[in-house]
This record gives C-alpha cells, structure tokens and sequence, in this order.
C-alpha cells in the first residue's frame, strides 16, 4: 500500500495499462480481462488485475496531466514492481494526413516541461518509447486492419491552449497529436529501466476540428486496448 495506491502486494500485475479516466480503466477491465477484480480505489482512481489470454494485467487510471500520471506511474514502478506500462489513451490530430479513428503509436514525445525538468536542468532529454512495445503495437495494428501512425507526439502541459504559435510550429516539424502524459511516463521508464509506451485513438483534429462523436468512442477506443495488449505479450 502507498500513499496514492491501496492494493496489497501482489494485486498488481507486472503489466500495466494505464488510461487518464479510472472509469475508462473500469470499462476496459470489464470488457477485455478475465476475472477482472478491483484492487484500488483511493481518490476515486480505480486500478483494476485480471488476466489475458492467461496473462496477469492490471489497468488503472492515471488522470489527466502530466503530474497525476507521475504519482502514479511512481508508485506502480517503485512499489509494485511494474515492469511494462502502456498509455492508453485519447489525443488530438495536428497532421492532415491523420485522421479521426485513428490510432497513433509515440515514437517520442516532445514537451515545454514535465514533473522531471528540474533532474535534468539545461538539459534537454528526449523521451522516447521501447522499441521491441512499439514494433509488436504496429504489428498488431496492422494485423487488426487499424489505419496507424508511428513518430513524434507533443505532451502539453494544458488542455487549453492559447499558443497557436507552437500548435503550428508543431505540425511544421511532423508532431501527429498532442496528449498531456505520455513525455514523463517515457522519462519514468528510462530512469527505472522499465518498458513504456503510448498507444493513442485520435478522438478530435486540432487542424479539420472534427471531432469523434460519443456513440462512437467505445469501439474506436477497444482496437487501442486490443492492440496494447497485443504489444505487451507479443
């Protein structure tokens, strides 16, 4: 048990998925592990074990930002022995050529800042995905038939943005989405040695301004689970 995670030891299984909502980390338990049981509920962030195809899983919600994430990507890897986390989540467009439905795998994540800025300093670290979780989520993509993107993401720092500025600096230089987590998980899993990668469904397009509608976003969200889990035991 931690501060920000009540599970007892051995509730959480080396691999971890890892959604914003803990509502959505309900729905993906529920929907896509066997057995699934309840192991965290401190703070209304539900955190969820069961298996796949025989494999332990946990799913538990990160919240939104950079910040909430770190707390609890902390505490799984420190205190839980997490070993492979996968970000699973929404993310807006910032190409044309990336529509919505969408599934965007983050090769790296560029950011303004993050929870471990001041480690480095001066220093400018670039974050970056495993590359064995990032090769088999392309693969089970491909394989599902889901139209898929690899390269560089943007982890912003706020949901609000009032810099079109940098918006458009960074679809000049290939950015394909921008989230608000997936740079300090990067940075967690470099530091801890440990396995990480963001697997996203583009929900809304920063440059056409659709938007993924409602009654859509279960099924177009299920083929990111699908293909995270893939990812992790391929």
């Amino acid at each position: 048990m931690t501060i920000h995670i009540g599970a007892a030891p051995g509730d959480i299984a080396e691999t971890v998925l890892m959604p914003g909502d803990p509502y959505r980390a309900r729905w993906a338990a529920d929907t896509f592990l066997d057995a699934p049981r309840l192991v965290n509920e401190v703070r209304g962030m539900l955190g969820f074990t069961g298996t796949w195809r025989g494999n332990p899983v946990t799913i538990h919600g990160s919240g939104m930002g950079m910040p909430s994430l770190s707390i609890y990507a902390n505490e799984l890897i420190r205190d839980y022995g997490a070993k492979t986390l996968i970000r699973i989540g929404s993310c807006g467009g910032m190409q044309e050529s990336v529509g919505i439905r969408d599934v965007i795998l983050a090769m790296t994540s560029s950011s303004l800042s993050t929870p471990s800025r001041g480690i480095f300093r001066e220093l400018n670290f670039a974050p970056s995905a495993d590359w064995g979780l990032l090769k088999a989520a392309h693969d089970a993509a491909v394989a599902k038939g889901t139209t898929v993107h690899v390269g560089g993401i943007y982890s912003s720092d706020v949901f609000y943005d009032e810099r079109p500025d940098l918006n458009e600096q960074m679809t000049r230089h290939g950015i394909l989405g921008v989230e608000m987590e997936a740079a300090e998980l990067y940075t967690l899993a470099a530091r801890h040695g440990r396995r990480a990668l963001a697997v996203l469904t583009v929900s809304d397009h920063l440059i056409t301004g659709e938007a993924l509608p409602s009654e859509d976003r279960e099924k177009s969200f299920g083929d990111m689970v699908e293909i995270a889990l893939e990812a992790a035991f391929t």
